[in-house]
């Protein structure tokens, strides 16, 4: 497979060339890093959600809306499927990097991952990138500024010219897109997680709502999750049976039922405090080639209609 960040740039520069159609907001930092608003101080709307889901999945899936409901409510659903999925939502989409660096906190997403290549996901599925350029989609409040695109340029081995950082809230509407896409990045994370092949994976389809944007980020954050962990549905199909499967859902943990808020303010709102195993889609069908097919856990409505505040 060629490298993913050449993919990843390609879809950049369409983001920067209708940067005004989407909403987003490009500016060079004096290291010459790249750093495109979609959802801090921009307005990126869901197109520029989509773009910024396309670009963390370095143009690996296909990815686009469609109404769905929750609670009688009409709501947008975010539907992603890929041929390749160990390597577009694991070695890319997955959001990876912890970016807690003087004094900034954020969360990176994207190939740039996969230059670094020393999260365990990258052993597993046996890919490590190798380009001039590098993309690292970063979730915060805040905009990067030289100290943090010097800090990706120097692990990602590049020049910080070389280095392009669209960013996000999570309390913001590219955010909120992007954060539905996920969720069948996080049935094959689970899957890799509990030991399966992720390699026999062949190809993975998830949806889930899009949560309504809040600028209180807390509240953002407890959404978006409880979309995919409650409102999450997947398709895989793989080629080896396995004993795990039913492991998959969020429904198998014992977290299950309770809204993320508060899970996280139990957390201290620190994403790596969290249990790795609360992060799963509510409901996956895993189809195993020229074998059987399952069908576990199960989506909570109500549950998710009381996160969004649907009346």
């Amino acid at each position: 497979m060629e490298s993913i960040n050449r993919s990843a740039i390609e879809l950049v520069d369409e983001a920067l060339d209708f940067s005004e159609e989407l909403g987003v907001i490009a500016s060079e930092l004096d290291c010459g890093a790249t750093v495109i608003d979609f959802g801090v101080a921009a307005d990126g709307g869901i197109e520029a959600g989509l773009m910024l889901a396309d670009i963390q999945t370095a143009g690996l899936a296909t990815i686009y809306t469609q109404m769905g409901r929750v609670g009688g409510a009409p709501i947008p659903y975010v539907e992603l499927t890929t041929d390749h999925p160990a390597v577009a939502l694991l070695c890319s989409q997955k959001a990876g990097w912890e970016l807690d660096f003087e004094g900034f906190n954020g969360l990176g997403s994207g190939p740039a991952r996969a230059l670094v290549g020393e999260e365990t996901d990258f052993e597993r599925v046996g890919y490590y990138d190798e380009f001039d350029f590098a993309v690292l989609a970063i979730e915060s409040i805040d905009l990067p500024d030289d100290r943090i695109a010097e800090h990706i340029a120097d692990y990602a081995n590049v020049e910080p010219s070389s280095v392009f950082l669209p960013t996000y809230a999570a309390g913001s509407t590219a955010g909120s897109v992007s954060m539905a896409a996920r969720a069948a990045e996080l049935a094959v994370f689970r899957l890799a997680e509990l030991g399966y092949p992720v390699t026999e994976i062949t190809t993975a389809t998830g949806r889930a709502p899009m949560a309504p944007v809040s600028y209180n980020e807390s509240v953002a954050m407890g959404r978006t999750n409880d979309a995919l962990a409650y409102g999450g549905e997947v398709y895989l199909q793989v080629r080896e049976e396995s004993t795990v499967f039913d492991e998959i859902p969020s429904v198998a943990r014992e977290e299950y039922g309770v809204p993320f808020e508060q899970i996280f303010e139990e957390a201290g709102w620190d994403f790596y405090e969290v249990p790795e195993r609360v992060f799963a889609p509510a409901k996956v069908t895993i189809d195993v080639v020229d074998g059987e097919t399952y069908v576990v856990g199960e989506t909570d409505e109500e549950l998710v209609a009381q996160s969004f505040g649907v009346k």
